[in-house]
């Protein structure tokens, strides 16, 4: 259960790689825009706040890489304590800017979350 535990928290920091990217080098270009469908105006009107998340998502995914590397009893904490992060950013992002977040972050760290306290 270790295993799949170690996977999973690798899959959650990855995905948060690839959401600092998008939020703070992409969100201008087609694919970022295409993420929410903004027009080139409102993508440059929201990149300062996106890159902000960005920042934030990547902050989120250091720690995760963190836990994955540290000796335990610290990376088990570490991971208990930056999946939790995940989860409730997922909801509060699904509950204030859009549904889709629960299922997109909260989902994924919420499994991660459960496989890491399983295999504790």
């Amino acid at each position: 259960m270790e295993t799949v535990a170690n996977v999973l928290v690798g899959l959650v920091a990855a995905l948060h790689v690839y959401i600092l990217v998008m939020e703070m080098f992409l969100w201008q270009k087609k694919p970022g825009r295409g993420l929410h469908g903004f027009d080139p105006e409102m993508a440059r009107a929201t990149a300062p706040m996106a890159a902000n998340q960005g920042l934030y998502n990547g902050f989120l995914a250091a720690g995760l890489i963190w836990g994955l590397i540290a000796a335990d009893p610290t990376g088990h904490r570490v991971q208990v304590f930056f999946l939790v992060c995940v989860v409730i950013a997922g909801v509060y992002g699904a509950a204030t800017a859009n549904p889709r977040i629960l299922i997109a972050q909260a989902l994924p760290g919420a499994l991660a979350l459960a496989a890491v306290l399983v295999a504790g």
